[in-house]
């Protein structure tokens, strides 16, 4: 069974306490629209910049190519890439085009990071941001050590788990329960072990589960 670390929370802490730079312009139900998203890039950001070089290099040679996704999955050594020259760190050395090389960064994601985005609706997020002065102050945080969720430090399974820590709060903080979200670790553990208690699984067997909610493929894990 899985557990969750102090480092979880205090990373959680941390990310949360972002939200802090949106006082006075957004309401505290609508922090996490900004904070969940960029979250989820600053991991792609951390997890992509061992091979940012090589994939910047790769992609100048296959931009044209019909392979070149192929390929540039291939120096990201990830099944996602970026091609834009910037990172969150290099986005903090022109803040005043902010807004243009954020979204070039963005745009410089693979086909399945895009569609990610897509969901959050995230070109109405920055554009929001832009005109309230608060998208240079949230990134420069998320690049800084408080914001840091690379794989050497944050697992996958942690970040995980920091991610619904931070759906929690921000649920909670529009008076939702967060059950409504998602079902919290403790239930599924629970479900898990009534339904493999009787379970012989030793000759192939399998057991089917309908889980309506299927959001992090927890029942599954």
């Amino acid at each position: 069974m899985a557990t969750r670390s102090a480092k979880i929370d205090q990373k959680a802490d941390l990310i949360w306490a972002i939200a802090d730079k949106l006082t006075g312009v957004y309401k505290p139900h609508e922090y996490g629209d900004v904070i969940l998203p960029l979250t989820v890039i600053r991991r792609f950001d951390c997890i992509l910049s061992d091979t940012k070089d090589a994939v910047l290099q790769k992609y100048e040679e296959v931009k044209n190519l019909p392979m070149k996704d192929v390929l540039l999955r291939k120096a990201a050594e990830k099944d996602f890439y970026n091609t834009s020259k910037y990172t969150f760190e290099r986005l903090m050395d022109d803040p005043d085009h902010i807004e243009e090389n954020f979204r070039d960064y963005l745009n410089g994601f693979s086909a399945n990071v895009q569609d990610v985005l897509a969901k959050f609706d995230f070109d109405n997020i920055i554009r929001r941001m832009v005109e309230s002065n608060t998208l240079y102050l949230v990134i420069k945080e998320f690049n800084s050590q408080k914001g840091y969720l690379g794989p050497d430090k944050i697992s996958a399974v942690d970040c995980g788990y920091i991610f619904e820590d931070l759906v929690k709060r921000f649920s909670e903080s529009f008076g939702e329960e967060a059950g409504a979200h998602f079902t919290s670790r403790d239930i599924i553990y629970l479900m898990t072990d009534l339904l493999l208690s009787d379970a012989d699984l030793s000759k192939g067997g399998n057991v089917t589960v309908y889980d309506m909610a299927m959001g992090t493929s927890q029942m599954l894990s």
